[in-house]
């Protein structure tokens, strides 16, 4: 189906809106708080209409009807790395946490209110067992109310970039419809995986190579861990590699994902090879994708992002069923 709407709620950088743009779609509306969020997305979407901030804020009823909601609801209080975090700190995480851990109700209150064909949403793995299963399951519940036939699945991309990176996303589609997608329809590519080297740059500034003092402190606290039985440390890469899962923290010291230089300490990705390790840049390309923020604004993006390309797969096994005459078929099937 070529035209269909769709809106982007916490769109980030746009992960999800580039896979259904490709698949014939047209954005309508959308939602990101992050000001430097919104200045990498208005420079690679220049829109006809303007990026809204806090979702709370909005009336459903001025949001624009659409076809499909994509939703990459806010990753910290289910990730692993979020939990701890606010754990140390004697805060409530997940649905408890007042700030960010509802906002997922604000995704039921459009879908609700305006009744898409479809949806997708995007979050981080853990959240299949944060609070031992509880949280997933009332987000089941809530939209199996609502009328959708639900598949979820956890993808990794290392199938399409050079990044082990699982996410769990969520394909629903309005049961009068009469459509049970199966997100086991997304094809994986055929071949050899991608690997580092594909996007490397040949030149690095020396500002990306970690000083001594740094490369001497995650060495030793790597040793510490490791003889605790532990496995935190760092992650040493070469061009034949595949890398650890890119974090919002990378910015902090790169210790997640560290590229090996003969003779020399280590060092951090390039923002331009974060672009591309989360496939919104392809080397070669007369469209590089534009980044007009700080490198620490940056990889903040690039870590919280969905893999462009997995996006691409999830939209093009959707899109097909986004068609009225697709949808009249089922109908009669199930009537």
């Amino acid at each position: 189906m070529k035209n269909f709407k769709f809106i982007d709620l916490f769109a980030g950088i746009g992960g999800l809106r580039i896979g259904f743009e490709r698949a014939g779609g047209t954005c309508v509306f959308t939602s990101e708080w992050d000001r430097f969020s919104n200045q990498t997305y208005q420079a690679n979407f220049p829109d006809d209409h303007e990026i809204h901030g806090d979702i709370t804020t909005i009336d459903a009823d001025d949001i624009p009807a659409h076809d499909v909601l994509l939703a990459g609801f806010p990753c910290q209080p289910f990730s692993l790395a979020g939990v701890s975090k606010k754990n140390s700190l004697g805060r409530a995480h997940g649905f408890a946490d007042e700030t960010q851990g509802t906002l997922f109700f604000d995704v039921v209150r459009i879908i609700r209110h305006h009744q898409p064909r479809a949806f997708l949403l995007e979050n981080v793995k853990n959240l299949l067992s944060h609070d031992k299963g509880n949280t997933f399951r009332v987000i089941l519940h809530a939209l199996d109310e609502l009328g959708y036939h639900v598949d979820h699945k956890v993808i990794d991309a290392q199938h399409w970039v050079p990044q082990h990176r699982q996410r769990i996303f969520l394909a629903g589609f309005r049961r009068d419809t009469g459509i049970k997608f199966s997100l086991d329809e997304v094809k994986i590519p055929d071949g050899p995986r991608p690997k580092l080297g594909d996007i490397l740059e040949v030149d690095v500034p020396d500002k990306y190579t970690l000083s001594d003092k740094l490369w001497n402190y995650l060495q030793a606290y790597a040793d510490k861990h490791k003889a605790a039985g532990n496995g935190f440390g760092f992650g040493l890469r070469g061009p034949d590699d595949v890398a650890r899962t890119l974090s919002a923290r990378y910015h902090k010291d790169g210790s997640e994902i560290l590229i090996e230089q003969p003779g020399r300490n280590p060092r951090r990705l390039t923002p331009r090879e974060c672009a591309r390790l989360m496939g919104f840049d392809t080397p070669g390309t007369n469209q590089p994708w534009k980044i007009e923020v700080s490198d620490t604004q940056a990889y903040r993006q690039f870590g919280n992002a969905v893999a462009a390309p997995v996006a691409v797969a999830i939209a093009e096994a959707m899109a097909p069923y986004l068609s009225d005459e697709i949808v009249g078929l089922h109908r009669n099937k199930t009537a």
